[in-house]
């Protein structure tokens, strides 16, 4: 899995013409921001922790981090992320190309508050050189996202 299950669930959609794809690597946050030309908190990362049915998604912006206590009274558990291995096969993506696009089916996904900040905001789309320009809805009905929720907090400025 990758790009192109990234770019087929986006040409069933009708816009893989939206889909962007880099020759430069887009895996980090740093990185991706650079080749879009935006600032790094409008990255939309998809973080993958482990749950006791596998695995679920939270798409958070770019200078957001997982907060702990917030996780835990939210979910009930403590944050583990995926390592690198169980990612892909759990997920379907590789690590720096994670999004919610063309995965593995019943994975939950869930939308952070912090991407709330951003008219648009830029998830990967499968590879670690691949995004795409979605707007909140857009985000939340592709996304197939379950609900809005606050895990996160943003640096202090």
């Amino acid at each position: 899995m990758g790009i192109a299950e990234g770019r087929a669930y986006f040409r069933s959609l009708g816009m893989e013409d939206r889909v962007q794809e880099f020759t430069v690597s887009s895996a980090t946050v740093e990185l991706a921001a650079a080749a879009l030309g935006v600032e790094g908190a409008r990255i939309a990362k998809t973080l993958s922790f482990k749950t006791a049915d596998g695995c679920m998604l939270i798409l958070a912006a770019g200078d957001a981090r997982i907060d702990n206590h917030k996780f835990k009274e939210r979910f009930h558990f403590k944050a583990k992320m995926l390592s690198a291995e169980e990612v892909l096969e759990l997920v379907g993506h590789p690590v720096g190309g994670v999004c919610p696009f063309g995965t593995k089916p019943g994975i939950p996904v869930y939308l952070d508050e912090s991407l709330k900040r951003f008219v648009t905001v830029f998830p990967a789309v499968g590879s670690g050189n691949s995004a795409i320009e979605l707007n909140l809805d857009e985000l939340y009905t592709y996304s197939h996202a379950l609900e809005w929720i606050d895990v996160c907090k943003l640096p202090e400025a």
